[in-house]
C-alpha cells in the first residue's frame, strides 16, 4: 500500500493487500447503508457479525477446525483496522474489529479443548457476540482494584457486581469478565466467561458518549449470577496475568488506528485546502496553511514507520508491553492534536457535522482513555526507565 500522506510501505505482502479491497467492499455494502440509524440507535444491528463471519473478517485468527480462517498473522488484523477506521462508518465496524484484536485471543489463546468447541464455532460463524468486561465504576486504569467478586459455590461461581464503559455490551453473548476470587489484588483475580441469558445478569444503559455513537458502550450487573466452572479462563487467580498479556496487542491495535486515521484526516483535509477559496485563492496557497500542514503530515510520517516497525515486531510475538504502551499514548494524542488542527482549517465548516472532520473531532477524543489512559502509559514507559 502506497499513502498519499506516508508514502510507500514494505510491512504488507500480496495477500494483505488484497483483503483491503473484501474489507471496502464488506464495510460499502453491510456498514453503510445502515450507519445513520445505528448512529441514532446508540448500537449495531446483529447481522453485522454474521456478514462479518460470512465475508471472512470476523474470526479469521480462530482456527480452522472451529470454524475460522486459521490466519495468526496480526498484519491482517491491522489491514483490516486500517480499512475500518477510514471508513465514513467506522464507527460502526469498530465493534468488530474490538472482536478481531481484543476479545477473540481470550478465547483462543486461554480456553482448553472443551471450551474451544463450545465457543468458537459460533464465534467464528458471527453467531455469538463477545466482549471484555474489566472497568468498573470505582475502577478504570487499575485493574487490581477490580471489586467484582465471583466465590466458588460447588460447581459454580456466585458472581456479584457491576461493570462500566463495556464496548459490544449491547450485542454481546459471552462476556470475559475480570472478577475477584481472592483477596490479594494481584493474584485474586481470575477471568471468567458469562454467558449473558444466565439469571442474575443484566443489561444497563447503552450509555450516550460524545462520539462513536453507532458502537454500543454499557453499563453490566451481576446478582447472584450461577456461572459453571467450567467458565474459568486459565487458572483461578491468573487473571491479572492474563489481561496483562492480551493489553499489549490491544494498544497496538489503538495506536495503529491512530496512525491510519491521522492519514485518513490529512488527505481529506490537503483536499479541503486546495478547493476552499478565501481572499482569491485556495487557502492551501497560505503560508499558515502550508506550515501546518508540514508539521502534520512529517508527523504522520514519523509515526507511520515507528508503528510499521512495531507491527512486524509483533507478527514475530516481539512486541513488549512499554513499547505498545509508548506507541498507544503517542500515536493517540497525535491523534486528538492533528484532528482539532485540522478542524481549525475547515473554519466554520469544520464545526459543522455533516463534514467528516467533524465527526473525527468527536470520536478521536476517547483514544487517549480507552485502552489505558495516556498517564497510565507515560507510568508503564517511565518505570521502565528505572524511574
Amino acid at each position: 500500500m502506497t499513502s498519499a500522506i506516508s508514502g510507500p510501505r514494505s510491512l504488507y505482502d500480496e495477500e494483505h493487500e488484497l483483503l483491503r479491497g473484501t474489507v471496502r467492499a464488506f464495510a460499502d455494502k453491510h456498514a453503510a447503508p445502515h450507519a445513520e440509524r445505528w448512529r441514532a440507535e446508540g448500537k449495531v444491528d446483529r447481522v453485522l457479525f454474521l456478514e462479518a463471519a460470512r465475508a471472512g473478517i470476523l474470526g479469521f485468527n480462530i482456527p480452522e477446525e472451529y470454524g475460522g480462517g486459521g490466519v495468526t498473522d496480526f498484519r491482517f488484523n491491522a489491514v483490516i483496522g486500517e480499512e475500518f477506521c477510514r471508513h465514513p462508518a467506522s464507527d460502526a465496524l469498530a465493534g468488530v474489529g474490538l472482536s478481531n484484536d481484543i476479545v477473540v485471543p481470550y478465547f483462543t489463546d486461554l480456553t482448553n479443548d472443551e471450551q474451544k468447541a463450545r465457543w468458537l464455532p459460533g464465534i467464528a460463524a458471527g453467531e455469538l457476540v463477545v466482549a471484555v468486561a474489566m472497568t468498573e465504576p470505582g475502577t478504570g486504569s487499575d485493574l487490581a482494584g477490580i471489586a467484582t467478586t465471583a466465590v466458588r459455590d460447588g460447581d459454580d461461581y456466585l458472581v456479584n457486581g457491576a461493570k462500566v464503559f463495556i464496548s459490544n455490551g449491547q450485542n454481546a453473548d459471552l462476556v470475559v469478565t475480570a472478577v475477584r476470587t481472592g483477596p490479594d489484588r494481584h493474584g485474586g483475580l481470575s477471568l471468567l466467561v458469562i454467558e449473558t441469558d444466565r439469571p442474575g445478569f443484566a443489561r444497563g444503559r447503552n450509555l450516550e458518549k460524545v462520539g462513536l455513537h453507532a458502537q454500543d458502550t454499557s453499563e453490566l450487573s451481576f446478582q447472584d449470577v450461577r456461572v459453571p466452572a467450567a467458565n474459568l479462563l486459565g487458572a483461578e487467580g491468573a487473571g491479572f496475568k492474563h489481561l496483562m498479556r492480551n493489553l499489549p496487542q490491544e494498544r497496538i491495535s489503538i495506536a495503529a488506528h491512530a496512525i491510519a486515521s491521522i492519514e485518513d484526516v490529512l488527505e481529506r483535509t490537503l483536499d479541503y485546502v486546495k478547493q476552499r477559496r478565501a481572499f482569491g485563492r485556495p487557502i492551501g496557497s497560505f503560508q499558515n496553511t502550508r506550515f501546518e500542514l508540514a508539521e502534520m503530515v512529517t508527523t504522520a510520517r514519523v509515526g507511520r514507520s515507528h508503528l510499521d516497525a512495531l507491527l512486524a515486531r509483533h507478527s514475530r510475538g516481539e512486541l513488549s508491553a512499554v513499547d505498545a504502551a509508548a506507541a498507544k499514548f503517542w500515536a493517540t494524542e497525535q491523534y486528538v492534536n492533528i484532528v482539532g488542527r485540522c478542524v481549525q482549517l475547515h473554519g466554520a465548516y469544520g464545526y459543522m457535522r455533516e463534514y467528516r472532520i467533524a465527526q473525527d473531532y468527536l470520536d478521536s477524543r476517547i483514544t487517549t482513555i480507552y485502552g489505558g489512559t495516556t498517564e497510565i502509559m507515560k507510568e508503564i514507559v517511565g518505570r521502565d526507565l528505572g524511574l
